[in-house]
């Protein structure tokens, strides 16, 4: 990206949005409409002398009107059925449910207007545009994660872009067997143990001495389908991600093979824990294939010690101990862009807070990130791959997720070469289908985040901002639930937030005073849900919307187990409910990090709150008197 592109100190949130009331409407629909009148004039413009094909008597005929008239028809039973059962997740501050808020103005503009070319990324000849965005996207992606020599490319969601982090795990930690079948000479000396337990970066350098026997190796790494079960464990926190384990089956290390690593009462990875895992296995001769640290974990926003698990790596390297290291950062990634000048130069923690004073990140002089979450961003650079999707706190439309890899070398471990679509070799800017898992892939939504980067660039001056508002929309969120309590039906009712936030997920429980029956509290958490979301009533017309999950101990083990006990309920009563029912949101709203705002906001939530609550004894009462 030019420098300019990299620097906007004076952008002003508001100005890319259309708005919570549509304030931005107009603004929308003369960009919109400007930009389909230049496609219009692209398709005229394009060899002028050729005949039309659709003729005014065509555009006459009846039955050229009646399929319009039908065509419109069915549109607007689109529109009825979008408008009446969408979420209303535009709303600033009535919508706090999942990952949905708000999506930028330039990447909806990008995406409507790229869509009308229907370019197809796998291939660079048909879609030579978007393939280039693509491309610039994923060198803006390595930037962003301090990767000097990284590449990244966009996929569907998280989920494929962790299969690919997993995919680059087997085949890499695969290599070192081939290689030795291929060319002894090239791991001489190394015992078995010691191949299961060589550095990305030594395995890459091996395989770019390889030369001409590069293709040979790979026919042997782990896609022959040999050696899979000797890869050893891959470690997930208990936050995982749903993907992991289809992600597994999948790549064909096999389900058993993923191992839960406990968290502790922040619900980030217990370190100590997973270097116990990691010795326990070591003393019986199972290496360990790759470990995975969660930053913005799907149900808590926890982002794990990254910096502390690169630093067991670093210790366990020492003792012949070497693991692959990919970070989940699907919801999390863009958060990086926090902690990084004009300059992409990872900003001092003692500076931090002057600098985004500066930089106008948060609208109150106040501590919003955690030291550690600090210290686990800046660990990022160290990690073999991450996931990040634009989709989620990039603002851009669905679909799309994004992975990078610290070494553009590590491509080459998972390449297919297709010569009707791309010939390997070629002097072209961009061979993005031979290095991906999809095929064909909307060339659209590579110019939707495209034009999102440049508009916003990935630094403390752009997205920074924007992920900053959203942060300090959840403090103010999780300071307001902090001091709620209720009156229904003779009964006093408090809210209990879970955690102060790493990131902009906030979740809480609501509880009746003097309770010591978990299974209830539950019971009245699902309730509450079910009056405050999709289940019940009309979404359009709901004042306050929320999601929901549970914490169980099959998933979670003990770690919710501090927070049941800060309600009041005892161990054996966590024992016996073996979950608790909590309510969830993402703070992903752009507006309420303006205290005006929320104050606005504020009582009206309270009241939607309490007649939920009254709903939901209500509804008791009447079974009860049945």
């Amino acid at each position: 990206m030019e420098k300019s592109n990299r620097s906007l100190k004076d952008l002003d949130l508001n100005a890319l949005f259309i708005g919570d009331k549509a304030e931005n409407g107009q603004l929308y629909k003369d960009l919109l409409n400007k930009l389909v009148d230049e496609h219009l004039g692209w398709r005229k413009n394009y060899i002028p002398s050729d005949p039309n094909m659709i003729g005014p008597e065509d555009q006459n005929s009846p039955e050229f009107k009646k399929t319009v008239g039908h065509m419109k028809t069915v549109l607007d039973q689109l529109s009825e059925r979008i408008r009446t059962e969408s979420v209303p997740w535009h709303s600033a501050g009535r919508y706090w449910g999942h990952m949905n808020s708000e999506t930028l103005m330039p990447a909806l503009l990008a995406y409507s207007y790229a869509m009308l070319w229907n370019g197809n990324n796998v291939a660079y000849e048909s879609s030579p545009a978007t393939s280039q965005m693509e491309e610039e996207v994923g060198q803006e992606f390595a930037r962003l994660m301090g990767y000097d020599y990284g590449w990244g490319h966009i996929v569907a969601d998280g989920s494929l872009a962790n299969l690919e982090g997993l995919w680059y795990a087997r085949n890499i930690k695969s290599l070192p067997f081939a290689m030795k079948e291929v060319n002894q000479e090239l791991v001489a000396g190394k015992s078995d143990w010691e191949l299961l337990n060589m550095p990305t970066k030594e395995i890459m350098d091996l395989l770019e001495n390889a030369g001409s026997q590069i293709d040979e190796v790979k026919k042997r790494s782990a896609r022959s389908g040999k050696n899979l079960q000797r890869l050893g464990k891959w470690l997930v926190p208990q936050t995982k991600h749903y993907s992991w384990m289809k992600a597994a089956d999948i790549i064909g290390i096999g389900l058993d093979q993923v191992v839960p690593v406990p968290i502790d009462s922040n619900y980030r990875m217990d370190i100590q824990a997973l270097e116990r895992i990691i010795r326990k296995y070591a003393a019986e001769k199972t290496p360990i294939l790759g470990v995975v640290g969660v930053a913005g974990s799907t149900e808590e926003g926890a982002v794990d010690g990254i910096d502390k698990i690169v630093a067991l790596r670093q210790k366990l390297q020492k003792e012949g101990i070497y693991f692959y290291l990919h970070v989940d950062a699907a919801y999390g990634g863009y958060a990086r862009a926090l902690f990084l000048d004009e300059d992409d130069q990872f900003i001092p923690y003692k500076n931090l807070q002057k600098v985004h004073a500066e930089n106008h990140v948060f609208t109150e002089d106040k501590e919003y990130i955690k030291p550690e979450v600090y210290a686990a961003y800046k660990a990022f650079d160290q990690a073999e791959s991450i996931t990040i999707d634009p989709h989620k706190m990039g603002y851009v439309p669905y679909s799309a997720g994004g992975i990078v890899i610290q070494d553009i070398r590590m491509r080459d471990t998972i390449s297919y070469f297709a010569t009707y679509v791309f010939e390997k070799g070629a002097d072209i800017p961009a061979l993005l289908g031979a290095y991906i898992l999809e095929g064909s892939k909307a060339g659209a939504t590579a110019a939707s985040v495209w034009a999102a980067h440049h508009t916003l660039p990935l630094n403390v001056t752009g997205y920074g901002k924007l992920e900053g508002a959203s942060i300090e929309g959840a403090h103010r969120y999780y300071d307001f639930l902090k001091n709620l309590k209720f009156e229904v039906a003779g009964k006093r009712i408090s809210v209990h937030p879970l955690i102060s936030p790493d990131f902009n997920m906030v979740d809480y429980v609501l509880k009746e005073d003097g309770n010591d029956d978990l299974i209830e509290m539950n019971r009245l958490n699902h309730a509450f849900y079910e009056q405050a979301s999709y289940v019940k009533g009309s979404l359009y017309g709901k004042e306050y919307i929320v999601s929901h999950t549970d914490f169980a101990i099959p998933d979670y083990g003990d770690s919710p187990l501090a927070f049941v006990e800060s309600l009041g309920f005892s161990e054996a009563e966590w024992r016996h409910a073996g979950k608790v029912t909590i309510i969830r949101a993402s703070v992903m709203t752009p507006y309420m990090n303006q205290r005006e705002n929320f104050d606005y906001f504020a009582p009206r939530i309270k009241k939607a709150i309490q007649a939920d609550l009254e709903k939901v004894y209500a509804s008791v009462n009447q079974k009860e008197n049945v």
